[in-house]
């Protein structure tokens, strides 16, 4: 354990999950409960609302930062993710001093064994990000079910600006017959709607401004899929990028929320959401929209 001291206020950070466990059960009692926000750092407003959520509806909370090498398909992108505790830690101490942290080391979580599970996602992994990014999910899902495990939290926290993810650790913990609460929370956006993230901070001022097209696009679809197939607007939509040499579309997809399925025909029982993936300058975005 580490006691941060900043303008005369501590705060406990732990980089070893021995301590982090034997301070959780300091704190624990029978009817207390735990609040917790996974994140890989670079911490943003939208990460910032999690954890006000959890500190609202919860005794404590643990916000934990790791750069999750299991999850990314591409070493580039591993190697380019930002990495900025220092910077992490102020602002989760001007939010909330009392919020717990664990910043863990690669051998703390993986036991000098970096090497992701298979999962079993009824399918949900194949869709969108796991058709792009071959093997991301089962990072994702071993990652959180070992986070779960080491922290054993009441209830965690995600934003629905990864919605696929957020149905997959869903149906992990369904699974695993895990006693956690997932709870999904609104996307945090940027003035111009942008959805917040930390690849935004690789995005240049005008490539900032200008990627508003990607919720104004969504919000367009949102008007379109009362009236048009969801054919219709997925032509739609490509030819919008198309037109833009600034914009290269990975994927668009409606999808029917609970299974992630392809929307083919329209069904009226069915909650249905809007799926896309744009690159910036090699810069990767993703955004959603629930379309009813």
């Amino acid at each position: 354990m580490f006691a941060f001291n900043l303008n005369k206020t501590v705060m406990h950070i732990f980089y070893e999950k021995v301590a982090l466990r034997d301070y959780l059960s300091s704190i624990k009692t029978a009817n207390s409960s735990l609040g917790f926000v996974p994140t890989m750092g670079a911490l943003h407003k939208g990460h910032q609302s999690l954890m006000q959520q959890s500190s609202l509806e919860n005794d404590r909370t643990i916000v934990s930062i790791f750069v999750n090498p299991t999850q990314f398909n591409n070493p580039d992108d591993l190697a380019r993710y930002p990495r900025t505790l220092d910077q992490d830690v102020n602002k989760i101490l001007s939010l909330n001093k009392d919020i717990i942290i664990y910043a863990p080391t690669v051998d703390d979580i993986y036991e000098g064994q970096p090497l992701a599970q298979s999962f079993d996602f009824d399918g949900l992994e194949n869709k969108m990000e796991g058709k792009f990014r071959p093997g991301h999910f089962n990072g994702v899902g071993t990652i959180v079910k070992r986070l779960f495990e080491i922290i054993e939290p009441t209830n965690a926290y995600f934003g629905e600006k990864d919605f696929q993810q957020l149905q997959i650790v869903k149906k992990m913990v369904e699974k695993n017959k895990l006693t956690v609460n997932i709870i999904g929370c609104p996307i945090f956006r940027e003035s111009n709607k942008l959805a917040m993230s930390s690849r935004n901070e690789r995005l240049s001022l005008q490539e900032r401004n200008d990627a508003a097209i990607i919720f104004k696009t969504l919000e367009t679809v949102k008007e379109k899929f009362q009236d048009n197939s969801a054919a219709k607007i997925s032509l739609w939509v490509k030819k919008q990028f198309e037109n833009n040499a600034l914009f290269t579309l990975e994927y668009f997809e409606i999808a029917d929320e609970a299974t992630l399925s392809t929307c083919i025909i329209k069904n009226k029982n069915k909650k249905y959401r809007a799926f896309i993936a744009v690159f910036v300058n090699n810069i990767r975005l993703i955004d959603t929209i629930s379309l009813n």
